[in-house]
């Protein structure tokens, strides 16, 4: 177990199942501008039949509040990290999306005794230059207030290049529709921090089994950033998915048989 002190637990969280222990503990790492909810909501129930589930939303997200401050990865971590504790697991798995993947990571690196397993999915070790690009762009969008035209460009982006074409006008509308309504509060200081991230040298010596899930159609994160991570990872697995950035919109069932096939496989 580490000796590294928790902060309180204050961030809102999501707590579902029953299970306790390593042996069901799963807490939930969200991403960038979205909420627990927000990101996993589609296979919630489904982990939380088999897992005691944790997860907590960062500033600005669900019922915690904006911060006044930038954010800061280490805090995201510890928090996620000291709401799993208070909720009674002493150990557990970690699965972390898109922005979430950076601080499961980091939640490995500074609590190493705690963290049983990874799931990292359409994620990114540190930013790359579509990331440079892409991410200023969704944050000035996000100060602007315009939800619509934020929206029109998160689902442009996130959305696979097969799953987009299918989408009939009046589906298209409505997908956008929801993006706008769905948006997070504090998108613009998670925008702000994803730049800033780089876990690259908490990488080789994180202990955990690792699963690193590829989103191959994926307009924000690269397969490239995908592969650093399974080969920066040790002994890490690459699997595929094909998708855009948002499997739990477009193959919500494949990613929790994924996610809870690997944890299985790893007593996690």
């Amino acid at each position: 177990m580490s000796a590294r002190p928790l902060p309180e637990a204050t961030f809102s969280r999501t707590v579902l199942g029953s299970g306790s222990g390593s042996a069901s503990g799963l807490a939930l790492a969200h991403g960038a501008g979205s909420s627990v909810a927000g990101t996993y909501g589609p296979i919630l129930e489904s982990l939380a039949a088999h897992h005691k589930v944790v997860g907590v939303d960062y500033p600005g997200s669900g019922d915690t509040p904006r911060s006044t401050t930038p954010l800061s990865l280490d805090d995201l971590a510890d928090q996620l990290v000291a709401a799993a504790v208070a909720e009674g697991l002493d150990t557990f798995a970690v699965s972390g999306y898109s922005l979430g993947g950076p601080v499961a990571i980091r939640a490995a690196a500074r609590h190493p005794g705690r963290v049983t397993a990874l799931v990292l999915t359409a994620t990114f070790p540190h930013r790359d230059n579509r990331l440079a690009l892409a991410l200023p762009v969704w944050r000035k969008l996000a100060e602007s207030g315009d939800r619509q035209l934020l929206a029109e460009y998160l689902t442009m982006m996130a959305v696979g290049a097969e799953a987009l074409e299918a989408m009939p006008d009046e589906q298209l509308r409505q997908a956008v529709g929801f993006t706008a309504a769905s948006i997070a509060d504090g998108t613009p200081e998670h925008a702000e921090l994803a730049p800033r991230i780089d876990v690259r040298d908490d990488m080789p010596g994180i202990q955990a089994p690792t699963l690193v899930i590829s989103t191959t159609q994926d307009g924000f994160t690269s397969t490239r950033l995908h592969r650093q991570l399974a080969e920066g990872i040790p002994g890490a697995r690459l699997v595929e998915m094909a998708t855009g950035h948002l499997p739990m919109v477009e193959q919500p069932e494949e990613w929790r048989r994924l996610i809870t096939g690997f944890l299985a496989e790893h007593g996690a």
